[in-house]
């Protein structure tokens, strides 16, 4: 079962090439999307059940555990999705004329090609290996960053490619300087193997090793817009169609994060080093936070703005992780998943949006809850949950990392914390909350929300994290603390 996570997106992408009508690309691909969501639920029972998936006929190659199948599972369920999503949203992108018919084609080529580098980045054990999977989402994902093709998609594309390159070329240095720190105590196939890289991570030589972090993380931070190496993202969230954006922003940024996360395990278990990694991520999550909370207090672009809060939440994720505590890593992860949900939902709302107004300028927007009634209070209510208000989701997770600064005494931290969220709370009420009332410029705007599968799909999203925000049901906290084990040791 688990080598169908990595076959399916090949044989979808070779059947996307030979066949001809649009009806037919549509159904292979949310056939593809349903299979491997499938499949990645028979897993998870399988790690609930024995703790791990691996493959001995595969070597030490295919590998998953509590941490990597979470992540996974956000992936896919996102993924899923954004299929559904996509149906009608590039269907009706044709019908405006803005996608030649032709384009749908090359769309959902390099939609699978992408899910596939991100799921291969998920299931293996060799870093080398993660680092090319997570080098490859960036190739896959460039063309789509620059769909469109016009000036601004270009130049997002470019840049994009241009400072993901560079930053990923630097976490491959610090792969490198993470091998050279095992050469004395792992050899053959166990080079790079992250499973044994943390079973010796005492043994290390810790100079090397603490140097190979920071190579890593400025390389996957950069991946995973962190500031202030995340000067491509809004860009490229911005221009993106609006479903990729939601794979952009839900689970690429995850995948990249995943990679430090795995880092920081092996690192951390090395003789004094928490207190070392801990201060570089807290150092790196604030200057993320208040990045964001300045620049989306001045955005006029609701997607860039969205991307900025993207930035903010990566941030969110970081100073957890470097807290280090049982508490804080558990609310990180939780923040991840809760975060991706959110964020996803909130971009392929901003589909419909621009789809109904041809604008992603917020000053020209108007009237949505009475233009587009389930998306607007989907996006109305998204907004609340992704600015940390009860009872969403994001506030349970935030709220855990919060305490958890207090209850390992960095009071000040806290303080700043706590101010930088208010911060980004006012800006995203200042600039976004004026959309939904009023009346719409254009007299002609017929009220009502098409692609109906794909509005579904936003109420299924808007409805997981308003019950998440209360329970969190038992598989998930199961394998949340699995994973947050697994991470401290």
């Amino acid at each position: 079962m688990g080598l169908l996570l990595q076959i399916i997106p090949v044989i979808t992408v070779a059947l996307l090439f030979v066949i001809k009508k649009n009806r037919i690309m549509h159904i292979i691909s949310l056939s593809t999307s349903s299979l491997l969501l499938i499949i990645a639920a028979y897993l998870t029972g399988q790690v609930i059940l024995y703790g791990t998936v691996e493959y001995s006929s595969l070597g030490r190659f295919f590998y998953i555990d509590a941490l990597s199948i979470i992540i996974l599972d956000i992936v896919l369920l996102i993924a899923f999705m954004v299929s559904i999503y996509s149906v009608g949203y590039m269907e009706e992108e044709i019908r405006l004329g803005k996608l030649a018919k032709r384009r749908l084609r090359i769309y959902y080529i390099l939609m699978h090609s992408f899910l596939f580098t991100m799921i291969l980045a998920l299931t293996v054990r060799n870093m080398g290996l993660m680092w090319i999977a997570i080098e490859a989402t960036t190739l896959a994902s460039a063309f789509l960053v620059g769909f469109y093709s016009d000036k601004n998609a270009l130049e997002a594309a470019w840049k994009y490619v241009i400072i993901c390159s560079v930053g990923i070329a630097i976490a491959l240095l610090g792969i490198t300087l993470l091998n050279f720190s095992s050469l004395n105590i792992l050899e053959g196939r166990l080079l790079l193997d992250w499973t044994a890289l943390y079973e010796h991570a005492e043994f290390l030589q810790n100079s090397s090793l603490r140097l190979a972090f920071i190579f890593i993380l400025v390389g996957f931070g950069t991946k995973a817009g962190l500031a202030p190496m995340h000067t491509w993202l809004p860009d490229a969230h911005s221009q993106a169609p609006s479903p990729i954006s939601a794979l952009l922003s839900g689970v690429l940024l995850n995948s990249a994060m995943y990679g430090i996360i795995r880092t920081v395990a092996i690192v951390n278990r090395n003789e004094g080093s928490s207190v070392y990694t801990g201060r570089l991520l807290i150092a790196l999550g604030i200057l993320s936070i208040a990045t964001a909370a300045i620049f989306i207090l001045t955005q006029k672009d609701y997607k860039r703005l969205l991307a900025y809060s993207s930035i903010e939440h990566m941030g969110i994720i970081a100073v957890a992780i470097g807290i280090f505590s049982p508490l804080s890593v558990f609310g990180a992860l939780l923040h991840m998943i809760n975060h991706s949900l959110t964020k996803s939902m909130l971009f392929l709302s901003t589909g419909n949006i621009l789809q109904k107004y041809k604008t992603k300028e917020i000053a020209k927007i108007k009237g949505v809850l009475k233009s587009l009634p389930v998306s607007g209070t989907v996006f109305l209510l998204g907004l609340f949950a992704i600015a940390g208000t009860p009872p969403f989701s994001i506030f349970a997770s935030e709220l855990s990392i919060m305490i958890s600064i207090f209850q390992e005494k960095f009071f000040g931290l806290g303080v700043i914390f706590i101010l930088l969220i208010a911060i980004v709370f006012a800006g995203i009420a200042l600039n976004l909350f004026k959309m939904f009332y009023g009346e719409a410029q254009d007299k002609n705007l017929q009220p009502g929300d098409g692609n109906m599968p794909g509005t579904v799909c936003l109420v299924v999203l808007l409805l997981v994290i308003a019950i998440t925000g209360i329970f969190i049901p038992e598989g998930v906290k199961e394998l949340i603390i699995r994973a947050q084990n697994i991470i401290i040791g």
